[in-house]
Formats: C-alpha cells, sequence, structure tokens
C-alpha cells in the first residue's frame, strides 16, 4: 500500500498542475493540431545550446579512458568544483575555493541536500510568494515546515514580513531571483535589507538563518538589470543553481551548491551537504555533464530572444486587457486573473483550455488571483495566440 501522505498529494488537485498540463496539451496538440494549441505551460527551454556546450559534448563522449566512467567523489570532480567556484567567485565577487563547491543533480537535487543538510524535524524555512511550487515538497521531503511570507505589491521583497516570520524554528530563507514564477529581480537594498534582518535576529538569539539563493535563472534578466550578490553581506549564505535554463540543459541534471567561504560553520555544512547527496541516492553529480560545464560553463549565450518573446506577450496582453507583472529576468508572464472570476485562478485556466491555451494557476505558486505565461516557446505560437487570449478575456 502507497504512503497516505504521497497519495493525498498525487490526487489534490493542485498536485503536478504545471505537468498535467503539459501533458494535457500533447492531447490537444495531437486532436487540433499542434499549431492550434497555444501552450505555455512549462518551463522548458527552447533554446538550443550554445555551441561552445555541443563542441564539449562531442569532446566529452570522444574520452575513451580508462575508468572515464567511473566514480569521483561525491563532491564531484575537482576540475569541476574549482570551475564553479571561478564562476561563483565572479558573480558574488568574494573568492570562493573548489572545496566550497559540491556538483549536484540539477538545482533540485542541490536545494534537497542542502535542505536535508539544514534541517531538524519541525523546523521551518521562510519563503516568500509567490515561488516554485516544488518548495513545499521539497522541503518536506527533509521533515520541515514551509513559512510562507508575503511580498510586496510589485513583488518585490517585504523583509518586514520576514522579521515577523522570524522565531527559534527558522533555520533559512529561500530567495529565488529571478523569480519563477514573476520574473522580479531582487535589488541590491533587498538583499542587504534582508541580510540585516537576519543578521539582528542572530544577534539577538544566536542562531543565524541560511539565505539559499535558488538562482537557476541569474543569467537571464533584461533591461541590463543584474542579480544581487549575497555573500558579501551576509555570511550564511549559499547558491543552489544549475545549467537548466541559462544553457539549456533541463535535462541533463547538472548543477551545484556554492558556499560562502565566510560562513560561521562551512566545515560542518560541506561535509553535511556532501553527506546527504550520497544518502539521497544521487550518490555523485552526473559525470558526463560534470566534464561538459568544465569546459563550457563561460560560454556567451544570447537570451535576447526570451526578452523579445516577452515584449510580444506584454503587448497581446496589453490589447486583451490583461494585468501583469513586467518581468525582470527569466521567461514567465505573471497574469492576473481578470475581474469577475472572484481570484479563482484553477477556474480561468481551465475556462483558457477552451481556447486551446494552456497557463499554470498561481495558486500553486502561493500566487492566487494569477496564473502564469511561460514564454520559453516559438514566437509563432505567441504571435497565434492573439486572438485567443482576447476571447478568452471577453467570453465566460
Amino acid at each position: 500500500m502507497v504512503s497516505k501522505y504521497i497519495k493525498e498529494l498525487v490526487e489534490s488537485p493542485s498536485a503536478g498542475v504545471i505537468r498535467k498540463m503539459f501533458e494535457e496539451g500533447a492531447v490537444l496538440k495531437q486532436k487540433y493540431g499542434a499549431d492550434n494549441v497555444y501552450d505555455f505551460s512549462l518551463g522548458n527551454p527552447d533554446l538550443d545550446p550554445p555551441e561552445k556546450v555541443v563542441q564539449a559534448i562531442q569532446k566529452v563522449a570522444q574520452d575513451t579512458t580508462h575508468g572515464c566512467h567511473g566514480y569521483m567523489p561525491n563532491a564531484g570532480y575537482p576540475a569541476a568544483r574549482d570551475a564553479m567556484a571561478e564562476k561563483t567567485s565572479k558573480e558574488q565577487g568574494v573568492s570562493v575555493p573548489g572545496s566550497n563547491i559540491i556538483m549536484s543533480v540539477g538545482a533540485a537535487g542541490a536545494l534537497n541536500a542542502t535542505l536535508k543538510a539544514l534541517l531538524n524535524p519541525g523546523e521551518e524555512v521562510i519563503v516568500p510568494c509567490p515561488y516554485f511550487t516544488e518548495y513545499d515538497h521539497y522541503i518536506h521531503n527533509h521533515n520541515g515546515e514551509i513559512r510562507r511570507v508575503s511580498t510586496k505589491a510589485d513583488f518585490s521583497l517585504d523583509t518586514d514580513a520576514v522579521a515577523a516570520a522570524l522565531n527559534e524554528k527558522t533555520a533559512a530563507v529561500i530567495i529565488n531571483s529571478p523569480n519563477n514564477p514573476t520574473g522580479r529581480i531582487y535589488s541590491d537594498g533587498d538583499i542587504s535589507a534582508l541580510a540585516a534582518v537576519l543578521t539582528a535576529f542572530g544577534k539577538k538569539t544566536g542562531r543565524y538563518p541560511y539565505i539559499i539563493c535558488d538562482e537557476p535563472y541569474r543569467a537571464i534578466t533584461y533591461g541590463e538589470k543584474k542579480v544581487a550578490s549575497v555573500f558579501p553581506v551576509y555570511e550564511n549564505a549559499v547558491v543552489v543553481t544549475s545549467f537548466a535554463k541559462n544553457l539549456s540543459l533541463p535535462g541533463e541534471r547538472i548543477g551545484y551548491i556554492a558556499l560562502n567561504p565566510a560562513c560561521r560553520e562551512s566545515h560542518d555544512f560541506l561535509a553535511a551537504a556532501i553527506f546527504a547527496t550520497r544518502v539521497l541516492g544521487y550518490v555523485n553529480a552526473p559525470a558526463f555533464f560534470q566534464k561538459v560545464v568544465t569546459e563550457s560553463w563561460n560560454t556567451a549565450c544570447d537570451y535576447s530572444l526570451y526578452e523579445k518573446r516577452c515584449k510580444l506577450l506584454t503587448e497581446i496582453m496589453d490589447y486583451a486587457g490583461f494585468k501583469y507583472a513586467q518581468p525582470e529576468g527569466a521567461f514567465y508572464l505573471f497574469v492576473k486573473v481578470p475581474d469577475g472570476w472572484n481570484d479563482d485562478d484553477m477556474a480561468f485556466t481551465n475556462h483558457l483550455k477552451k481556447y486551446n491555451i494552456l497557463c499554470a494557476p498561481g495558486s500553486g505558486f502561493g500566487g492566487k488571483g494569477w496564473f502564469r505565461i511561460a514564454y520559453c516557446v516559438s514566437e509563432k505560437t505567441i504571435r497565434s495566440s492573439r486572438e485567443a487570449f482576447y476571447k478568452a478575456a471577453h467570453e465566460k
């Protein structure tokens, strides 16, 4: 008999709603033709990996050295860790050694290993809303509790809300910038204010909660916006990230954990996260793609197509009369459910299906009354959806 807890989750209306819509989209495409279905459900990057990545794949594939497919240390190949340390040092403005890097099975694997390393049963992780829907499950995987806090009207961090949520059970705060689903980038001021709140709490209680920076979209920003560095302003900070979005490698499941070298308990954290990588069953990150990203992590990437699609989509939303949050990065548009729907985003996204439009309801992200459009799709799909969105907004 399967776990009652898992069975309840699987059968709940909001469980895996994004994946369910993706699968439903495949059925609709068979029925109506791919050109007549507007599937914005899944954040699956449709840009091809850069040429340097392809060349690295070809190079690594030709390696027939004895033992090249064998185990390596649980934390990853030393060369891969050193390469990711160089990358993190440039992003954070702090010198990070390779020993502070743990290669992971994507950002999800990195986050699960980090949470397992940090959480005691019943401890809490503060998460600003809206947020990536899987955080609930990742936290519960390790006997923790999610503590949701509101953001400001523009979806920027509300550090007063974070401060009010802090208590003796607080182990960490997860921030996701650029944010999925809003596309909001947290400013230097936001991060400094958050660090100040956590530092004051630490001085008062002796416990300094970790800031966990979930950053798979870090490189995808618009209008010369930059993601704030956390390491210079807060010691107990860790980055979890992957190459799923920036190099368009979501299926390869390659990422890493990077710990601030100033962390107060760096030795203990690293040992715990490496151990967690092993006992969670990952053992190590995929050997092949550790080598690939070691060769190609610093390749130049062009994300202008995402920005162009964002502009096209917001023009369609303006035409149809939808209100939305203007993205600063990533490839999502968070759109308000029209008046007259009582903020019922589940009902409205079901309504959108009548027009062969597939979008993710905001409730799954802790954003009731909104829905998410993933615009990592073809320009043709976006342009063709124009009248369908208009009709959906004006018919009931």
